[in-house]
């Protein structure tokens, strides 16, 4: 195998999460997040000869994880959303009671996330990862300040709704 198809398996084996988590956020059906899955694998195996960071590859898997997600759900004229049980997001040991609190805390947030825009869930989803403003920025093409004017204003859109 050349050093390029083996460098590029590592950094999809080691990654791959990132697509999972996008997944997660613009599909419901385990079908769709398949055809996703494979679908950014392809455009990242065209982008990567163009790769700069191989050393820091994450926020370009979440570019083109984030942008082939939204054209595929334009392309589809359709946007579906997963349950929770179907979630590859990771919660931690808990009692049962609070594993169960957890399960509802999670899918009123993931609700309250499903209604926004593709961007704004692009958004939200990088600044809950801890991007920072200007990584954020350069993933989803906005000024800085004008992701932190975002991030404030969906920050508040969604604690209400999570109190209603």
């Amino acid at each position: 195998m050349k050093s390029n198809q083996k460098e590029f398996l590592k950094i999809l084996s080691a990654y791959q999460g990132i697509i999972h988590k996008v997944n997660q956020i613009y599909f419901k059906s385990k079908i769709d997040k398949e055809d996703n899955f494979q679908e950014v694998v392809y455009q990242l195996w065209r982008s990567f000869p163009s790769l700069q960071n191989k050393e820091k590859p994450a926020s370009w898997i979440y570019a083109v994880a984030i942008n082939t997600s939204i054209s595929k759900i334009r392309q589809d004229s359709r946007i579906e959303f997963c349950d929770a049980s179907d979630s590859a997001l990771d919660m931690e040991m808990a009692t049962p009671n609070e594993q169960q609190e957890q399960n509802e805390n999670y899918q009123r947030l993931i609700n309250a996330l499903y209604k926004l825009n593709e961007i704004d869930k692009s958004i939200m989803l990088l600044y809950m990862e801890d991007y920072s403003y200007e990584e954020i920025a350069e993933i989803v093409g906005m000024s800085s300040s004008n992701i932190g004017m975002k991030i404030h204003r969906l920050k508040n859109r969604l604690q209400k709704q999570l109190k209603k």
